[in-house]
């Protein structure tokens, strides 16, 4: 069973490739231009239908039955895959969420900028995580802080 970053970044760059290979963004073009948005727009939607897919799938079988397994290693086995599979798709109803929360911003036209520092993100952090609501020094100052109080 693949790993479940791993499942989102195959998630993430199956919906890269239905965009197709017409464009790109670019540090030369002026930041969050109207095209740039058109793009990370159509990547979200993209991605956030290949999560939906998914998510049926696995609905689909869950439906078709319980897991009937003769063996009870064989039936531990199947549940626990099961249990992983679900705990999968739960994490992916959390990043639907912030997928939704990113579109939100574009349409607000805060997209592409911190939401701490107000600076801009970066296409580079952007086009490898399109969630990103932080730069990344901004990210890393959170995550030390975090770190912090739950060391106390």
């Amino acid at each position: 069973m693949a790993s479940v970053a791993g499942d989102d970044i195959d998630i993430l760059a199956k919906a890269r490739r239905t965009l197709g290979d017409d464009y790109t963004p670019s540090d030369d073009e002026e930041y969050m231009s109207e095209q740039q948005l058109e793009y990370f727009r159509s990547l979200l939607v993209e991605w956030k239908k290949s999560i939906l897919s998914a998510a049926e799938g696995t609905l689909q079988s869950l439906q078709d039955g319980p897991i009937r397994e003769p063996d009870l290693n064989d039936r531990a086995s199947s549940e626990t895959d099961w249990g992983i599979e679900l705990r999968t798709r739960d994490r992916q109803r959390k990043l639907i969420s912030k997928i939704d929360a990113a579109l939100r911003r574009i349409d607000r036209g805060e997209y592409g900028y911190c939401e701490v520092t107000g600076d801009p993100i970066g296409i580079k952090r952007l086009i490898a995580r399109p969630i990103a609501t932080m730069t990344v020094e901004a990210q890393e100052a959170h995550e030390r802080r975090e770190k912090i109080s739950r060391d106390d």
